[in-house]
């Protein structure tokens, strides 16, 4: 039996890449963070199939100790402060946990468990004040957040022990992807828990930020697929994972406010204080080399994702 260890298992893709690892019959153990509340949500329906350790991306002794204790054969690094606009008011927190927590992981691999496979959850925010369209494996990286600069150190230490160390090490430059799961902060879920709140008669407006902003949506479900077949390769390597179009935070709104039967005119505001200090106006991915080497291909559409989000929301607020 192949076994994993992932941080980050609560989260979003965490909890979708448990499910594809459980389903594929691995031993799947979780790092979790000591936090005065549980947030387990997301894993609730699998957390008795998952073995949980005790561990911080900021304590590498803690992360030594999960390793030997679980004798990976996959790690699956996706925690992280991973919210863009918190990373301004927390820098160093953000430096810490998504730049040098990743170093703190590969450092007790490399120490403890040289033969494991290791996933290094980069991003599209990386690419930032973007130097091409769209954007590709060998695209140059210009972060406008200190999330992205974090990103930034975060993947090339991972290519650094790749080169270095010999270490099975490759990176997924993952382009933004979705799901019902997405935290509640995040814009398309901000948008579609909105549209549901407003159909329930909780709220009547929505504040957001730069309607313009253009970002390539997928669903996460299908994202986590990518990051298994990369440990299953020959070869390390880093691959864009992306669906290759493109689509504004508008058109996530007209589609949203639209399945639920809302005109988005008479409920969205513009407001200043969702405005980035340093804005990404267009992220775009281009997929090719994940769909040629890894044989990967995005199977929900961008409409069908929102529609999916819509229809969680409205159920949630008894719609």
């Amino acid at each position: 039996m192949k076994k994993a260890l992932m941080t980050g298992i609560t989260g979003q893709d965490g909890s979708y890449l448990a499910e594809l690892l459980l389903d594929k019959g691995y031993k799947v153990y979780g790092l979790k963070r000591r936090t005065s509340t549980e947030n387990i949500e997301n894993i609730m329906h699998i957390k008795n199939e998952i073995e949980f350790l005790s561990g911080d991306l900021s304590d590498l002794s803690s992360l030594i100790q999960a390793v030997r204790a679980s004798r990976p054969d996959e790690v699956y690094n996706l925690g992280a402060q991973s919210f863009v606009a918190d990373s301004w008011p927390q820098p160093v927190y953000t430096a810490e946990v998504t730049g040098l927590g990743v170093l703190n992981m590969l450092e007790a691999v490399r120490q403890e468990q040289p033969g494991a496979r290791f996933y290094q959850a980069s991003s599209s925010e990386m690419f930032g004040k973007v130097a091409e369209t769209p954007q590709r494996e060998t695209t140059p990286f210009y972060p406008r957040s200190p999330y992205g600069a974090a990103k930034v150190f975060g993947h090339w230490i991972t290519v650094n022990y790749r080169e270095s160390y010999d270490l099975f090490a490759c990176s997924g430059i993952l382009f933004n992807h979705e799901s019902p799961r997405r935290g509640i902060q995040f814009v398309t879920r901000k948008v579609t828990d909105g549209v549901a709140r407003i159909k329930a008669g909780l709220q009547k407006e929505l504040r957001l930020g730069n309607l313009e902003a253009k970002r390539d949506w997928g669903f996460a479900g299908d994202y986590v697929e990518a990051m298994w077949l990369m440990l299953q390769q020959k070869m390390p390597d880093d691959y864009v994972v992306a669906t290759g179009k493109t689509h504004t935070v508008k058109n996530l709104v007209e589609i949203a406010f639209a399945h639920a039967g809302l005109k988005w005119e008479d409920h969205v505001v513009q407001a200043a204080e969702f405005m980035r200090p340093a804005e990404v106006d267009l992220l775009l991915g281009n997929p090719q080399k994940a769909k040629k080497k890894l044989g990967w291909e995005p199977k929900v559409s961008f409409e069908d994702l929102i529609k999916m989000m819509v229809e969680h929301d409205l159920k949630k607020y008894g719609q």
